[in-house]
């Protein structure tokens, strides 16, 4: 009788400390899903200035994976690794160490604005458009400042073509600082010039312009992505695509419900994610209809199934456009 007494004292402690004390784990859920083609809050996903957006119909959905809570308790825990539309993680997975909350939210918020212009970049460079030095913003007290704006062209400095970034660089060294440069531009497909008094480099030697600049296709429009609640570069192919249905001449999806996932970088490459089960019950959800999944997790995917879910696997922003080519046309895509 003791001895069960015992037994049962020491059931009780375990129970109460393993729903008390927390373990180094988190649960991830599916997450909230984006229509590229839609809205949020009355604003378009994908903004365009400079030309209309095509009629589409059908969506071209992002999906995400959310974190429900961290410091697990035990009970916790073990719960969750038994369920399918819940995936326990380290801690140190989704929040590393020697890293606060806030600088991991704002590490992840600059991987998602860099997949923004990887995204952007893919999709413009698929439509044929040329690679040109663009402005990407101004720097702190810059001389161009109300004379260069984000998204214009950079074609000449003081007549001398400036076709790469190293053409620029070179023509601006050998400028001496202070001096009026007149800068042709390209903004929204019409051609400006702009007077700048330069700044000086830091080593003396040349001038500056004082923008931040990369080099991608240039088309006589703008792009403008808005989704403020999502980190990291996932999004990436579904932004490459929605940006070409509505600029593109085809309509990509047919009316369908599609979604995917996937990194995607200025050539059109699709690189893997994490979570990939978790965004394909997010798809379900929502009734779509074809899940875009990168090649590398493809054996993920093929471990957690969705019924009515049919799955295409992509390693290349090409592959995308000939699975929903193919799923327009009511063949199978290439599946995982």
């Amino acid at each position: 009788m003791a001895v069960l007494s015992v037994g049962v004292v020491l059931l009780v402690v375990f129970g109460v400390l393993g729903a008390a004390v927390p373990v180094p784990y988190v649960a991830q859920v599916p997450g909230p899903t984006f229509d590229t083609l839609g809205e949020i809050d009355g604003e378009p996903v994908i903004d365009l200035q400079g030309r209309e957006r095509n009629e589409v119909e059908g969506q071209l959905t992002l999906t995400t994976v959310g974190v429900s809570r961290a410091g697990l308790s035990l009970v916790e825990a073990v719960r969750g690794w038994f369920d399918d539309e819940v995936s326990v993680v380290p801690e140190e997975a989704v929040y590393p160490s020697g890293r606060s909350e806030e600088e991991t939210r704002e590490a992840n918020r600059q991987a998602f604005l860099s997949s923004e212009e990887a995204a952007e970049a893919a999709a413009l460079g698929q439509l044929g458009y040329p690679v040109k030095v663009v402005v990407r913003g101004l720097s702190e007290e810059s001389p161009s400042e109300g004379l260069l704006e984000e998204g214009d062209a950079i074609d000449s400095v003081d007549g001398r073509p400036t076709p790469d970034a190293e053409a620029l660089d070179q023509v601006l060294g050998s400028i001496p600082g202070g001096s009026a440069v007149v800068v042709g531009y390209t903004r929204l497909g019409e051609p400006g010039t702009a007077t700048v008094t330069t700044g000086a480099a830091e080593d003396g030697e040349g001038s500056l312009l004082g923008v931040l600049i990369r080099e991608q296709p240039s088309a006589p429009f703008d792009v403008d992505i808005r989704v403020s609640d999502v980190g990291g570069p996932s999004a990436g192919l579904m932004l490459s695509l929605g940006i070409l249905d509505l600029v593109g001449d085809t309509d990509l999806t047919g009316g369908a419900q599609v979604a995917g996932t996937g990194t995607i970088d200025a050539e059109g490459n699709v690189g893997p994610i994490g979570g990939i089960q978790l965004k394909m019950v997010a798809a379900a959800d929502i009734g779509a209809e074809l899940f875009l999944v990168p090649a590398d997790n493809c054996a993920d995917a093929l471990a957690a199934p969705q019924p009515g879910l049919t799955t295409a696997r992509v390693a290349t922003l090409d592959d995308a456009l000939d699975a929903l080519a193919d799923f327009r046309a009511d063949r199978a895509p290439d599946p995982c």
